[in-house]
């Protein structure tokens, strides 16, 4: 008769994981161990330990590598955000009047980021179009991406690849600070928004005075 059983190992794998995971140095009491063990390897085949747990630690070394590039260049870019706003604020805060105002933002905005385009735009109630597009495109404040060619010809007077846009505070009447870009790709809805968000609290603070 068959005995249809399923064979139990000899041993409890969860036990020795357990007394490996609690004495670390046990490789280092017996490593004869270690160049004896084989581990199945996709490309080479059978592997000693300490091959396999070197190419372990290369490829976590590479990712932490390719991690902190990633860190240091989003901490570049937040420090030339962060020194350009300064500058700009100053110039900003000399202003006298919405003309100048508009003047030093859009100037500043191309030379530094090579914005196609940089407007300040009122909503009046009886555009519709415009009215639309506040009510639509920026109902939770901001909006980063594509617009149909309408909008954008609307807004800018010409079709845009991409664009970023802000609705200004209540204090300054229905304001909208619109950038565009050439570049389709350039604003996207998973993109931050510290550039604009802290523009616009410097553009606030600056209409509401005007």
């Amino acid at each position: 008769m068959t005995d249809n059983t399923m064979t139990l190992p000899p041993f409890d794998e969860i036990l020795i994981r357990e007394f490996l995971l609690d004495n670390p140095d046990f490789f280092t009491r017996y490593p004869e161990l270690l160049l004896s063990m084989r581990i199945p390897h996709a490309e080479r085949g059978a592997v000693s330990l300490v091959e396999r747990q070197q190419e372990t630690l290369r490829q976590r070394v590479a990712q932490l590598e390719e991690e902190i590039t990633s860190l240091l260049s989003m901490a570049s870019r937040n420090e030339k955000i962060f020194m350009f706003n300064n500058a700009l604020s100053m110039d900003m805060l000399k202003c006298e009047d919405m003309g100048e105002l508009r003047q030093v933002l859009s100037t500043r905005l191309k030379e530094q980021f090579g914005f196609s385009h940089v407007r300040l735009i009122t909503v009046h109630d009886i555009d519709s179009e415009l009215s639309q597009i506040w009510r639509k495109r920026l109902e939770s404040g901001y909006y980063f991406g594509r617009l149909t060619n309408e909008e954008s010809k609307r807004l800018f007077g010409s079709e845009v690849g991409s664009v970023a846009l802000s609705r200004l505070s209540k204090e300054c009447g229905q304001v909208i600070f619109a950038i565009a870009s050439s570049d389709s790709m350039h604003f996207h809805p998973e993109m931050d928004y510290l550039l604009l968000s802290q523009l616009k609290q410097l553009l606030d603070h600056q209409l509401s005075k005007m």
